[in-house]
């Protein structure tokens, strides 16, 4: 009985509801953690240079053993019944199979760059010096022995002196590569601008009849002068291109085969097996710096992603500049100004129901409002020299921004309303009291006392925009963007234009990608970076919240 009362008063204490929140939160805070650390060691270890493994593979079939060249990526077991499903002959005392996962590289020769080996099956593995790995610009990586370097044809290398020459003349195609990119980018694109602006120009001077004999001959003059820029760009980008073409290296696959390889389509050529720690090092932060600043190739699954990067980031920043005046303003109004009634109670039911709306309806909404009906009056009043191509009548950069303000606006206003509320009343009667107006009240001394609980909404209004997907598949994001929407080029902010996103991006190479085992490391760097993002636009709002909160924090007193 004694012990029924302890237990009683113990469960009536709370300590048990104590404990079991504790344990919930425990596990919530292993799991996260675990998670981020699965996507940080699989993301941060695609960029350390794998070593390269050489072998003699027999399959079960009884045909000829076969040279094997390639990284060894994963292990897994495989089976009883699922060998002998595939075809295995499994020994008395075998209780299951080895298999590796090998990198073997050579798409465009054997068609498919992963396979599955047994372990039984292979044999005298070695991992000899010589071996080397050619990170190419289409079909992936190419592993084999390097023969000789050639040039218009002609054997220039070879022997003890083909690896320093190789390395020279790869230094010298890589220059030439980025000459080209910055001519196509930069100067041609340009100048393509120009002319686009140019034909839109005169096209809107016809619609309106006002295209005189001088404003076509101006226009004409530009255009010569335009043209004359293209075909020097073009003629040094012709030289450029025939100059990148005349070298290749010729190199030897696992079966024996030979293969010419041009220079211009290669990245970089290396050695894993004769690379010290030192060297390791310094090409995993070239490989990463090359993921943080280049454009992707190879349907994504190589290369950098920038320009994700870069749309994230600028969709975010709009996004916030649109949803937090809008946010405050509504989140004032239904606090300050408001008569408290029914009706007032509605609309606060409705925006926190707004709250739950799936984000795919929302994106549905953009697409048909915003895209359709707004964009396309906008391009009829606006831009009719641009018809039938759309300007703003087609998913951008700030039809996205738009969206996602409004999916986030619920958020800012409950965050902002409860931060208004916390306002002492004194303080409002104080201001008033000494002569100020309602309005010099609210901004003067409301406003900045609320700033802290504004930054909160902006904070979780920013968490949950830089992540969301599916609206954006709707109104802006592609799989790649040729252009960002700033450059150089007048007005240098083209709202117009679409944009990549982290989010689409893990999206696409996990899901969509045509070479899954390839794109897979990408999927972890990728949505690592994509925290990383979050958590430095989080703690900088959040760095400005405390600020501001420790400036108030007196008068909040």
């Amino acid at each position: 009985m004694m012990n029924q009362e302890k237990l009683k008063a113990w469960i009536d204490s709370g300590t048990p509801w104590i404990w079991l929140n504790a344990t919930a939160v425990s596990i919530c805070l292993i799991m996260v953690v675990g998670v981020l650390g699965l996507v940080a060691i699989r993301g941060t270890s695609h960029f350390w240079p794998g070593k390269v493994m050489q072998m003699v593979y027999k399959n079960d079939d009884n045909s000829a053993p076969k040279t094997l060249i390639g990284e060894h990526i994963d292990t897994s077991l495989m089976s009883v019944a699922m060998a002998k499903a595939n075809g295995h002959v499994m020994a008395e005392n075998e209780d299951k199979l080895v298999q590796f996962l090998m990198k073997t590289g050579n798409r465009d020769l054997t068609g498919s760059d992963f396979g599955w080996i047994l372990e039984r099956n292979s044999k005298n593995i070695t991992y000899p010096k010589e071996l080397v790995v050619i990170e190419r610009r289409e079909w992936g990586n190419f592993y084999g022995n390097l023969l000789s370097l050639k040039e218009n044809g002609n054997v220039i290398a070879e022997g003890d002196a083909l690896w320093n020459k190789v390395n020279e003349k790869l230094t010298t195609s890589l220059a030439i590569f980025e000459e080209i990119k910055k001519l196509e980018k930069k100067e041609i694109g340009a100048v393509n601008y120009s002319l686009e602006r140019l034909r839109l120009q005169e096209k809107s001077l016809q619609l309106k009849n006002q295209l005189t004999a001088d404003k076509e001959k101006e226009i004409s003059a530009e255009r010569e002068i335009l043209n004359t820029e293209y075909k020097k760009f073009q003629a040094q980008l012709t030289e450029l291109y025939q100059k990148g073409r005349t070298i290749s290296v010729v190199a030897k696959i696992d079966n024996g085969s030979e293969l010419e390889i041009p220079l211009s389509k290669i990245v970089r050529i290396y050695q894993p097996n004769s690379m010290s720690v030192i060297d390791d090092i310094g090409f995993y932060f070239t490989k990463f710096s090359e993921f943080l600043t280049d454009d992707p190739r190879e349907s994504n699954t190589e290369g950098g992603i920038f320009p994700a990067i870069f749309g994230t980031i600028m969709m975010v920043i709009m996004m916030s500049i649109i949803v937090t005046p809008f946010g405050v303003i509504a989140a004032v109004y239904l606090k300050e100004y408001a008569k408290q009634g029914v009706i007032t109670r509605t609309i606060r039911i409705a925006v926190n129901n707004l709250a739950g709306v799936p984000s795919i309806v929302y994106g549905v909404f953009g697409l048909g409002f915003f895209v359709y009906i707004l964009g396309g009056n906008i391009d009829q009043l606006f831009f009719p020299e641009a018809a039938p191509a759309p300007v703003f009548g087609t998913p951008g950069l700030l039809w996205a921004s738009i969206t996602l303000a409004l999916l986030t606006l619920p958020v800012v206003i409950v965050s902002t309303e409860e931060g208004l509320s916390r306002i002492p009343k004194s303080i409002r009667e104080g201001s008033l009291a000494l002569g100020a107006t309602k309005f010099e009240t609210l901004w003067q001394t409301i406003l900045p006392m609320a700033s802290p609980s504004m930054m909160t909404g902006l904070i979780l209004a920013v968490a949950r925009a830089a992540g969301e997907v599916a609206p954006l598949m709707l109104v802006g994001v592609v799989k790649l963007a040729p252009t960002l929407p700033l450059d150089g080029n007048f007005p240098f902010l083209h709202l117009d234009r679409k944009f990549m996103h982290l989010g689409f991006h893990i999206y696409d190479v996990g899901f969509q990608s045509p070479n899954v085992e390839a794109a897979r490391p990408l999927v972890y760097a990728t949505s690592l970076l994509l925290v990383a993002v979050i958590l430095v636009l989080n703690l900088s709002a959040i760095i400005i919240r405390n600020r501001l909160r420790e400036k108030y924090r007196a008068l909040e007193g």
